[in-house]
């Protein structure tokens, strides 16, 4: 049995997040409200854009962009899509699917040069009855990767006419016919305002699904309780890092219950041992663990957790339990990623708060012309220092191009995290 998703839908007006297509009552943050998605257990995000004019619509798309930064999920997006290039725009701004409205008599054709152009498995279209599918079933196959079905009680038609695997979009919660609708082939996977609401315990629902014999993208240890070594106690230590920048968060404890607990429910839960009970981090702060992985050392006797942190995890209040400094020796920072994020701060930092005689203000200052100018010119003598055979000259080229590179991209407003992502999806 194929895989299926667990599929939220968020609709955007004026770049905020709102309740419906007709109720446009404006509801969470919309960033926030993303990265619960993302690390709830959502499979996919279906971003449905609701703008009346092309000044709405590229509030829109920038929003759309800025979402994107931080997930890791599939995002999809959809609404007011005239042409191509609003498909093109969409897939810049960071989503690895664009979904057209099937009730647009221009979608079929902009389907299949969007999947022509940006490939199949991209494009999807959305249908509330089967006039669509009925018009142009001969060629769905060629052009759409998956629909969005808007009204559960076409499936059976839908099923008739096509064999285009589709989502589903649920009334409301009816766990029994859930079951029912994900046992069939063709269904791919489930939205709904519940999958929306982010009470809803998602990983809980998908463990729930995969006792049923539904394939479901949860935890699937590779390492039983059984497996580990436990203390005098019968627990184990477990060390919690930030699953972005390994930072280490705290230290806490897991007996038998604490670990299928986080396995199931997706999210950090240990055993206290001063209150003598069990507790999933964060359940009255708010400030929850989502587990990203669980990794066992070498002796199986400690458990290294990576999660994406809500708020604080100290009880303090701090970011980090690990604040209180015993001693401290100065080095040169060599990693990779917090050097060039260092340096990026850096000027950034000089872009808001100009320095006299800071040579990267003087860059700056003379503007967009003059920064790729000097990216030219670094460019070149990359080049001409290949040709050489010192590799310290081309290291040395390198740098000087990274530099200026970053100057660009704090000029355009690109992060790396941009960089990052746009890299992963390649």
């Amino acid at each position: 049995m194929e895989q299926k998703n667990i599929v939220a839908t968020l609709y955007l007006k004026n770049g905020k997040a709102v309740k419906s297509f007709k109720d446009h009552t404006e509801i969470d943050n919309v960033y926030d409200l993303c990265q619960i998605y993302n690390d709830s257990g959502i499979d996919k995000i279906i971003i449905f854009d609701l703008s009346d004019d092309d000044t709405e619509h590229e509030k829109n798309i920038n929003t759309i962009k800025n979402i994107n930064r931080n997930l890791e999920i599939k995002v999809c997006a959809g609404g007011n899509i005239q042409r191509i290039e609003d498909v093109k725009k969409l897939m810049y701004a960071g989503c690895l699917q664009v979904i057209l409205n099937g009730s647009k008599l221009s979608s079929i054709e902009l389907a299949a040069e969007a999947s022509t152009r940006f490939g199949k498995d991209r494009i999807l279209v959305s249908v509330s009855n089967v006039d669509f599918l009925y018009k142009y079933h001969s060629s769905l196959e060629e052009s759409i990767h998956e629909l969005l079905v808007l009204d559960m009680d076409i499936m059976d038609a839908i099923e008739n006419i096509t064999t285009v695997p589709y989502v589903v979009k649920l009334p409301e919660y009816n766990y029994e016919q859930i079951v029912e609708m994900l046992k069939r082939s063709t269904i791919r996977g489930i939205a709904g305002d519940f999958i929306n609401d982010i009470t809803t315990d998602i990983m809980k629902f998908k463990s729930m699904l995969s006792l049923e014999g539904i394939k479901m993208d949860n935890f699937a240890p590779d390492l039983k309780w059984s497996d580990l070594k436990k203390n005098s106690d019968g627990m184990v230590p477990v060390i919690v890092q930030d699953y972005r920048t390994d930072e280490v968060l705290m230290l806490a404890y897991m007996n038998e219950e604490a670990f299928d607990t986080t396995i199931h429910i997706g999210k950090m839960t240990y055993y206290s041992r001063s209150r003598q009970e069990l507790w999933t981090k964060g359940l009255t702060s708010g400030h929850i663990q989502y587990v990203k992985a669980l990794t066992a050392d070498c002796d199986y006797d400690t458990i290294l957790a990576k999660v994406s942190q809500v708020g604080a995890a100290c009880h303090t209040g701090n970011r980090s339990c690990f604040f209180n400094n015993i001693v401290k020796k100065e080095y040169v920072e060599k990693n990779p990623q917090k050097v060039l994020e260092e340096v990026y701060s850096i000027i950034k930092d000089r872009k808001e708060n100009p320095k006299d005689g800071s040579y990267t203000n003087y860059i700056i200052d003379m503007g967009s012309d003059k920064i790729l100018q000097k990216l030219g010119e670094e460019c070149t003598e990359i080049i001409i220092a290949a040709k050489n055979p010192n590799a310290d000259e081309i290291k040395y080229e390198i740098s000087d191009f990274m530099y200026h590179l970053m100057i660009l991209m704090i000029d355009k407003g690109i992060t790396w995290e941009d960089i990052a992502g746009e890299l992963a999806q390649r």
